[in-house]
């Protein structure tokens, strides 16, 4: 029954356009308009499938903190003291099991063992053991969930950061975001249902399909925040036209693109009506915003000396606290650089100054107002990295090649078990012995603290039915409050 009524919502707004009259396309902007007082309540969203959510959701939005490179588990989470003692000798070939090789290592005749050269400690009630290299991230432990054992198939960054992203390793499928804006519908009045930031330098380019909306209407695709002139592009009026002219401008675009509908049936004209309407409520609602000046100096202090400088990692978790406030449904922070083949402890303490502290500000804050249990917050990468070195291994340095096979993810929030941590890997950290979680179940997971039954969250496309976790996905339970 799920999948007839996913069916015929896709019908109606992607097929039933082209049956009928430009009223239709009046009804999707009422829609996008609507009721000011319901669009503004986040328990009342606005658009949406009907029957969504499934069952009473512990989350409202999610917050997700991707760390583009793939972080070394072993070298901040997954703490393998019995490593020490194995310097330099050759990781065995039982352990390794003829894993193929990415083709940074494929030509290397030797695989040494690099144990981590940072110091673990213990911290809070849950003693979860952290790296040094993140006194911040250790303040909060108690409000995370670690997971220990993800795993993926992909073992190169543009497949693995894609599949993350949206399920699948090649391009051409909805973002998360975007189902769950497909899904869900937007909770904000005058900010998108989706938006999406980039910082850091180097590292793997992203591109915008992975906040794409594939084969859904483009309506439900994230819009991505610049740093650097207007956060939006186009956003702001053209020299010499004011507001009311482009409020006239606009109804006068929205009169051709009726006609246009009316005559060609395409939805995604609908869409283009909907997108001007957004946008100039956005010349309103994006700037105040992006004003910050008027957080309190000790939110500033939280966060960190880079709050104040737009682009870096901790102005976009300020933002994106202030984007959830807003209603703002889906919100993900790209974070690049984390690719490090060499020189890893140098280059990955440089990566914690930069994250640790906004990360976990952005925990504490969330809880300072009372957002915490009502957000879902998701902190990792799409792989982790190997226990054997990449290039030549030193007392004080060493770098580490791809590892699909085990890494570290955290969650906080929204309806997550605080405090906990899911999963073992071996003493090499290279293999799991316990409670695997595949990219499809941490989506599985994500959808079902929102309230969706991932199964039943379907867009017919091409004369097949698909999915964000495809045919695949089991909820992780252990996990959950």
């Amino acid at each position: 029954m799920s999948r007839l009524l996913t069916d015929s919502v896709a019908i109606d707004r992607r097929h039933f356009f082209s049956r009928s009259t430009a009223g239709l396309g009046l009804a999707a902007l009422a829609s996008l308009l609507g009721d000011q007082t319901i669009a503004a309540d986040q328990d009342k969203p606005s658009g949406g499938l009907p029957g969504l959510p499934h069952f009473a959701p512990k989350a409202k939005r999610v917050i997700y903190l991707f760390q583009s490179g793939a972080p070394s588990q072993m070298d901040l989470f997954d703490y393998k003291p019995a490593l020490n003692d194995l310097r330099g000798t050759e990781l065995p070939d039982s352990i390794r099991r003829g894993q193929r090789l990415t083709g940074m290592t494929s030509r290397q005749v030797s695989f040494p063992i690099a144990p981590s050269k940072f110091k673990f400690k213990q911290h809070g009630q849950s003693g979860a053991w952290i790296s040094e290299l993140l006194p911040h991230t250790a303040k909060v432990v108690d409000h995370l969930a670690f997971i220990k054992t993800m795993h993926t198939e992909a073992i190169n960054h543009d497949p693995a950061i894609t599949f993350f992203q949206s399920g699948h390793q090649l391009a051409g499928r909805p973002s998360m975001g975007s189902w769950l804006s497909y899904g869900l519908g937007s909770a904000a009045e005058n900010l998108p249902a989706f938006v999406a930031m980039v910082s850091g330098s180097g590292g793997q380019p992203l591109y915008d399909r992975l906040w794409g909306a594939g084969f859904l209407a483009t309506r439900y695709a994230g819009v991505k925040f610049r740093s650097v002139g207007d956060p939006v592009l186009f956003l702001s009026n053209p020299a010499g036209l004011d507001a009311v002219a482009r409020r006239r401008m606009l109804d006068d675009l929205a009169k051709l693109n009726q006609q246009r509908l009316k005559t060609q049936g395409d939805p995604e004209i609908a869409t283009r009506i909907a997108q001007y309407e957004m946008a100039f409520r956005m010349q309103t609602s994006v700037p105040e915003l992006i004003d910050t000046s008027k957080e309190p100096k000790h939110v500033f202090d939280l966060y960190g000396p880079d709050a104040n400088r737009p682009g870096t990692f901790a102005a976009n978790c300020l933002l994106a606290r202030r984007l959830a406030q807003r209603g703002v449904r889906f919100i993900e922070l790209f974070h690049r650089g984390w690719d490090q083949h060499t020189t890893l402890p140098e280059k990955i303490a440089t990566q914690c100054r930069d994250t640790d502290q906004a990360s976990a500000a952005l925990i504490q804050d969330l809880q300072r107002l009372g957002m915490l249990d009502d957000t879902l917050v998701i902190w990792g990468g799409e792989f982790g990295r190997t226990v054997y070195c990449q290039g030549r291994l030193t007392r004080d340095d060493y770098g580490r090649d791809h590892h699909p096979r085990c890494f570290t993810l955290w969650m906080a929030g929204g309806g997550v078990k605080p405090g906990t941590s899911y999963g073992r890997t071996d003493e090499f950290c290279y293999n799991i012995t316990e409670n695997p979680v595949h990219v499809h179940d941490l989506h599985a997971t994500m959808l079902h603290l929102l309230g969706i039954d991932h199964k039943r969250l379907t867009f017919k496309f091409q004369g097949r039915y698909y999915r964000l976790t495809d045919v695949h996905g089991s909820v992780i339970k252990d996990v959950l409050a």
